[in-house]
């Protein structure tokens, strides 16, 4: 007999995670895919391999998180389209109940979610700068010539801590490159970097915000063991890292559509066949002049998105207005 299961996707501009759960909510599979500047290729290829084997089991509902949401929402048929901070806060919340406070930090943006008897209450993202990020950590990793498999280690094995202007990216690899001029240890120069993120996260993202312990931290930066200790350092305490840390926000998406009540709208892992393109226009019917976003799948057109008046969302077809 056939079981029934869940799934969930993160779509960033970094990475792309999805999830299957089971109904009691358990990660069955998990991929973490490079987005590559393509969300849809991406969640194609990573439908292929779900569809391994998954492709004789009913998915009961999909969800849909991430800074593409909007897109593979409509591409996939989701039964629920999610911010980041609403997923992220769901899967610490089935991780630990007790959470108060959530580190996030991904491949280009990061978050700081502050929760009080299992609900979120306040949160802040960042956006903007690239120095509380993990791709500030991989332009200087590069820099340095090391793998970010390397970063952490290193970190762990600093002596003295360099101090790194760490405000902006620019600045940091400037000053990073003036203490390696100097002759300072790697390790030490490494730490420092750690430190640098650590403290940008904290007066960008944190500031002004009460962090209480338990903390999680999620995102694929908190596999650098290095940026943990140095959070460890500054609060005073031991601060979580989940088993599936990579992929929270697509396991709560996942966790979410199980609550949802609607028919499944998922369109199949036969997905990863199909031609999919995503067509724009603009919409001449009023002043506003809105840019209207629609994906076109075999050939049907899907509803569009981007108006301010919904009709698009409702279906109206382009010839008809």
């Amino acid at each position: 007999m056939a079981t029934g299961f869940y799934l969930g996707i993160d779509v960033g501009s970094v990475s792309t995670n999805l999830v299957v759960i089971d109904e009691k909510g358990s990660i069955v599979k998990k991929i973490y895919l490079r987005t590559e500047g393509k969300p849809i290729a991406s969640v194609q290829r990573g439908l292929n391999q779900l569809g391994e084997d998954f492709k004789d089991h009913e998915i009961l509902g999909a969800g849909v998180t991430g800074s593409g949401r909007k897109l593979i929402g409509k591409v996939i048929g989701a039964d629920l389209v999610k911010n980041e901070i609403t997923t992220h806060g769901v899967a610490a919340l089935q991780v630990h109940p007790g959470v108060k406070t959530v580190f996030e930090i991904g491949g280009q943006d990061s978050k700081i979610i502050i929760i009080r008897e299992g609900t979120v209450v306040d949160f802040a993202m960042n956006t903007v700068c690239a120095a509380g990020t993990g791709s500030f950590l991989d332009q200087q990793a590069k820099r340095l010539n090391i793998s970010l498999e390397e970063f952490g280690g290193l970190a762990l094995g600093a002596k003295v801590p360099v101090r790194i202007a760490g405000r902006c990216s620019v600045f940091a690899e400037s000053d990073m490159i003036h203490k390696q001029q100097m002759g300072y240890r790697l390790e030490d120069i490494v730490a420092g970097l750690c430190e640098a993120l650590m403290r940008n996260y904290f007066n960008n993202v944190g500031k002004g915000k009460e962090i209480l312990p338990p903390v999680l931290f999620q995102g694929g930066v908190a596999a650098n063991k290095g940026i943990k200790a140095a959070f460890e350092k500054e609060l005073g305490y031991e601060i979580i890292i989940p088993e599936h840390y990579e992929v929270m926000g697509a396991w709560g998406a996942a966790l979410l559509s199980r609550k949802t009540g609607k028919k499944m709208g998922f369109r199949g892992f036969s997905l990863s066949d199909r031609e999919i393109r995503v067509e724009s226009f603009e919409c001449p019917d009023c002043p506003n002049c809105c840019e209207i976003v629609t994906v076109v799948i075999d050939g049907e057109t899907i509803p569009g998105w981007g108006g301010r008046c919904g009709k698009w969302e409702k279906g109206v077809s382009r010839a008809t207005g």
